[in-house]
């Protein structure tokens, strides 16, 4: 079991601080490309030429938040990486954005929450894969890297942010199921969501505006990678039998509990507290954790999740297994919590500090398809055996890992 520990967590240290030395060095690079664009322009400027002065819209065309001002700097024409503002209005409100397919959308969305609800981890990629690549958004934005670099940057933003709407309603549902069932360690709880609060304010005002579609877009799919990690290890016989350990814990647990008398007055006592240790009890079984330990936890994995737009449920479980030693049916509800309060915090900051724009319309529908996939999900999982389905979601995290990870940071596709 420690064995087991030690290794959650330098997995998790390893994760981790990959991710956060992208998040870091994404906005330092992207100013030094903003930088060198704007001495190239400087250094044309300066040079005698006789081509006409490029025209520009002029005006937010009523597109609100940062679009609308990119959307007011870009040059006026047909062409990809300019706006025809006598063009059909697309996403967000641009004229001669992609036209949204609302019926696309919402089945996309239906398969996401039955992702989310039988899977789990793989929801937030599928999200992302949905408005980068199905809905187009992802190309789109490319037009733009050198004609209107801050409109890139700004539909970069609102892509990340409407991923979490679908991740935090995800949450939601769980969050409220594991409320009913009395299974959320809420002391744990308060110093983990404290934490991923502070990690969802600070990535939105640290990285909003400053990141380009193709530095997210090659993190994204660094990150695949990670979740196809996950899921193969839960593939293989040592995680079959860890899950199979954890689910007899909890069916044990259940039997315990109705066979208890008085145990629905019990449920989580908080016993004791300092920064250094504190302690709660569990229908009886006592737990002791570090809150500094935890509330740093939880920045750290909700500033991954915020500057990805996925939910980090899969890195909160090992996290609180390894440091709160408690069994699956504890964290599990807390982690729910701790994803949907960081995509709270997170969707805010990026629509308030970053100024994100949004395409209301394509979220309210895609919101609906989520809670159906949700619904759907639990009813159709018995009938698909769970290792062929992890099996075939960790080809999908190779192919799509792949294409967005080369397509970011090497400009072409590995992968037709």
């Amino acid at each position: 079991m420690r064995k087991s520990f030690r290794w959650s967590l330098v997995w998790l240290v390893f994760v981790t601080a990959l991710l956060m030395c992208g998040m870091m060095a994404g906005p330092a690079l992207s100013q030094q490309q903003d930088t060198q664009h704007q001495e190239t322009a400087s250094t044309q400027a300066m040079q005698p030429t006789s081509a006409p002065e490029v025209k520009r819209v002029g005006d937010t065309l009523g597109v609100p938040g940062k679009i609308g001002e990119a959307v007011a700097k870009a040059p006026i024409g047909k062409e990809k990486g300019f706006i025809d503002p006598e063009a059909p209005r697309g996403a967000f409100g641009i004229p001669g954005a992609p036209r949204m397919n609302y019926v696309v959308a919402i089945l996309w969305a239906v398969w996401v929450g039955w992702i989310f609800s039988t899977v789990g981890a793989f929801g937030g990629i599928m999200a992302g894969v949905g408005h980068m690549t199905v809905l187009g958004l992802g190309p789109y934005a490319k037009t733009f890297t050198q004609t209107v670099p801050s409109l890139n940057k700004a539909i970069t933003d609102s892509v990340r942010t409407s991923n979490q709407f679908l991740v935090g309603l995800s949450a939601l549902i769980s969050t409220i199921n594991y409320l009913k069932a009395r299974t959320l360690a809420w002391p744990v709880g308060v110093a983990l969501a404290l934490g991923s609060i502070a990690g969802a304010i600070f990535i939105p005002w640290l990285t909003g505006g400053k990141i380009t579609f193709k530095q997210y877009q090659g993190w994204f799919g660094l990150f695949v990678f990670v979740v196809g990690a996950f899921l193969f290890y839960d593939t293989t016989p040592a995680g079959q039998q860890k899950k199979k350990a954890a689910k007899e814990a909890a069916q044990a647990f259940k039997k315990a509990m109705a066979e208890k008398k008085g145990a629905e007055t019990e449920g989580i006592q908080f016993k004791s507290f300092s920064l250094a240790r504190s302690t709660f009890t569990f229908f009886g079984t006592e737990f002791h954790f570090n809150p500094l330990v935890i509330f740093c936890g939880g920045l750290l994995i909700a500033a991954i999740s915020s500057f990805l737009g996925v939910g980090g449920g899969f890195l909160y479980v090992p996290f609180l297994t390894t440091f709160v030693k408690a069994p699956m049916y504890v964290v599990a509800g807390t982690s729910a919590m701790a994803v949907l309060l960081s995509m709270i915090t997170s969707i805010t900051s990026y629509i308030t500090v970053a100024k994100a724009g949004m395409d209301w319309t394509l979220i309210g529908l895609e919101l609906i398809g989520i809670f159906v996939g949700s619904m759907i999900g639990p009813r159709t999982q018995k009938y698909i055996p769970d290792i062929w389905l992890k099996r075939l979601f960790v080809v999908l995290a190779i192919y799509v890992g792949l294409r967005y990870f080369s397509l970011g940071f090497f400009g072409k596709s590995w992968l037709p």
